[in-house]
């Protein structure tokens, strides 16, 4: 292929049948992820000639996959093709001049965020598991305050169904429930036009419409956390939030922090997908084998013009900037891990893993009945895994002090 690519010849190999992939009458996902891989062997070894001509190529095959139309490949390669312009343009400022870069982030409003959160099960299923998991460790103890540490990227979209479900508890809700929110959040769609601080003020009057005694705290530093008492169940909740964190050195010191806390319980829910080598053509590989999963779940319901799947779209191509970019970009990074590799670290850390009550597992199916028949659940251990088409999409794991 590299000698055609260099004669600049544009026809595409002929389609060879992948599994878990569409495939068009032009092209496929096999050819597609050849040429990804072509251009990021050409970025790893600065060769900027091999690199341009690659992207000019790419560029004819995913030119319809703009502005909304194109199949699911081809929406797929425009994205990973703006993520390696931008990625030579570290290397190459002239590559800069491609105008490739999609249109910024918008905020969005409550009603508008959970409008996103509800298309596919990507959150609802971490915030489904993790809540039932959250009553299950209160249920039957002799503790009568709860206190939830969050990290997340969903801006509480998680908690009203929780305080939901505490106010309809067979014992009564705790006489006390607090959220304590990490105010330091990665700059990472999406994103709200609502301040935190407003945010918990929605948050304490829905619990009082609700009769549970709430209290809402924002802080920068977790880790150091004011009036704990003997009567609180502390439950450190991370959603969606620790493949952010840079390297496996601050993955690990952030977990013995956690430890320190000496909570009840903590709850690990994030993308089961191995996207963290050094070598950007591994990352290119995995991250497109898995990013396909959401393009192709908003495939089977929304059509190519739908405002929702556009921007949902283009939120999935800013990840996969974040995952493809290096340190020199001066771009928030990406790096995914799957949940196998997180229970060692965490296992590191001073935690043995807990299981999901069948209570758990019944509510997720139930969600998951509000979707797509791809949609599925297995159990892999004691995790809990979101499947699309039989894939791992996220993973939700409860884990105990040992």
């Amino acid at each position: 292929m590299k000698a055609n690519l260099r004669n600049n010849n544009t026809t595409p190999p002929q389609p060879l049948p992948i599994r878990g992939c569409h495939v068009s009458t032009t092209l496929d996902c096999s050819c597609i992820e050849k040429l990804l891989l072509h251009c990021s062997a050409a970025l790893e070894a600065a060769d900027a000639t091999v690199a341009q001509q690659v992207m000019w190529v790419l560029n004819n095959v995913a030119s319809s996959g703009d502005g909304g139309s194109g199949d699911t490949n081809q929406r797929l390669a425009s994205w990973f093709l703006r993520a390696l312009v931008s990625r030579a343009a570290a290397l190459w400022p002239t590559f800069s001049s491609l105008g490739l870069s999609g249109p910024p982030a918008r905020s969005m409003s409550i009603t508008e965020l959970a409008g996103y959160v509800d298309l596919l099960p990507w959150h609802r299923f971490g915030f489904c598991a993790a809540n039932r998991a959250i009553i299950d460790a209160i249920s039957g103890g002799d503790h009568n305050n709860l206190h939830v540490l969050d990290f997340g990227v969903a801006h509480c979209m998680q908690w009203p169904t929780l305080i939901d479900s505490l106010s309809k508890h067979t014992n009564g809700p705790p006489l006390r429930l607090r959220i304590t929110v990490v105010s330091d959040r990665p700059p990472v769609p999406p994103f709200l036009d609502v301040p935190l601080n407003e945010v918990g003020v929605r948050l304490t009057n829905f619990a009082r419409s609700r009769g549970v005694p709430f209290e809402f705290c924002a802080t920068s530093n977790p880790f150091i956390l004011d009036d704990n008492d003997d009567d609180e169940v502390l439950i450190v909740n991370c959603q969606n939030w620790l493949r952010y964190l840079p390297d496996s050195s601050a993955r690990d010191g952030f977990l013995e922090k956690v430890r320190k806390l000496g909570p009840e319980l903590v709850i690990v829910v994030d993308e089961d997908s191995n996207v963290d080598s050094r070598s950007l053509q591994k990352r290119v590989s995995e991250c497109f084998n898995y990013v396909w999963i959401p393009f192709d779940a908003l495939e089977t319901f929304l059509a190519k013009d739908d405002e929702r799947r556009i921007e949902y779209e283009a939120d999935l191509g800013r990840k996969i900037e974040c995952v493809i970019g290096s340190s020199r970009d001066g771009r928030w990074m990406e790096r995914l891990e799957s949940g196998a590799r997180w229970a060692e670290r965490i296992r590191r850390a001073g935690f043995e893993r807990a299981a999901f009550g069948e209570g758990a597992v019944e509510e997720v199916k139930g969600l998951l009945g509000e979707h797509a028949s791809g949609w599925g659940m297995k159990r892999e251990e004691d995790m809990l895994v979101l499947t699309w088409k039989g894939h791992n999409s996220v993973f939700a794991s409860v884990w105990v002090p040992c």
